[in-house]
């Protein structure tokens, strides 16, 4: 595991630095909260461990656990 420290407003560049496949920023830092940007293609998954451990489960029964509808975050323009 990596452990790196950012301030808010930096990033962390995933892949090739020509060519990355995403970055994650800081988006903001409020107290003990973080809230964090991802910019990756679409046709990567992102989701936070309790949904993906959800997916994992409902793969196992044959059952879809999780539901809901990804939107364009504010001012994204889409």
């Amino acid at each position: 595991m990596l452990v790196i420290t950012r301030r808010e407003g930096e990033e962390v560049v995933i892949g090739d630095p020509s060519t990355p496949l995403g970055v994650v920023r800081i988006a903001a830092i409020k107290g003990d909260r973080v809230r964090i940007a991802f910019e990756f293609p679409r046709e990567i998954d992102v989701h936070r461990r309790e949904v993906a451990k959800q997916i994992v489960e409902g793969e196992d029964t044959g059952k879809s656990p999780v539901v809901g509808k990804i939107r364009p975050a504010a001012g994204d323009g889409q």
